[in-house]
């Protein structure tokens, strides 16, 4: 199946198809390939938007996923037609991310990466609201990165490491 990657912002630059290549792979490790997922890469206002309307926080944030179905963490979704072979839509808030990287001294790309893979949890059930939920989450996390460095030669590390 397809991942889809719309890029509805204009301040930062984003190399998608290296993106698009990731998240193929994370979608794999995740044992999910059958599945669409939709990526957004957004600027600051779009993102504020959605955080104020979805979580009541106005605020620009990193990432925000919207799932297509409610599963439980780890479970894949069981469809009874082609058309719910979807995860749902990740945003992620480029112009957020790249503001975070400079200040951090990070690498934008690798971290737009990570932040894409939280984002592909969420998807799937995972969570990071109580410190077991966070545990979990970050133990995905690890595993399907670790799965993306063995095929890139990359050294990606979860998002959520210092949450708890």
């Amino acid at each position: 199946m397809s991942v889809v990657l719309r890029n509805a912002q204009r301040s930062v630059p984003v190399r998608r198809a290296p993106l698009r290549r990731a998240v193929c792979a994370l979608r794999a490790a995740l044992g999910a390939s059958r599945f669409d997922v939709g990526l957004v890469c957004a600027g600051n206002a779009l993102m504020q938007r959605l955080n104020g309307a979805y979580r009541q926080r106005p605020e620009p944030t990193d990432v925000l996923s919207f799932p297509f179905h409610q599963v439980a963490a780890g479970a894949l979704p069981r469809p009874r037609c082609r058309g719910e072979y979807n995860l749902g839509d990740i945003f992620l808030g480029v112009e957020y991310i790249h503001q975070q990287c400079r200040d951090a001294g990070e690498d934008f790309e690798d971290v737009l990466v990570v932040t894409a893979a939280h984002g592909l949890c969420h998807l799937l059930g995972y969570r990071h609201d109580t410190k077991p939920a966070w545990e979990q989450m970050y133990r995905k996390e690890a595993q399907i990165l670790e799965e993306l460095n063995r095929l890139t030669g990359s050294r990606l590390r979860p998002l959520t490491a210092g949450l708890f």
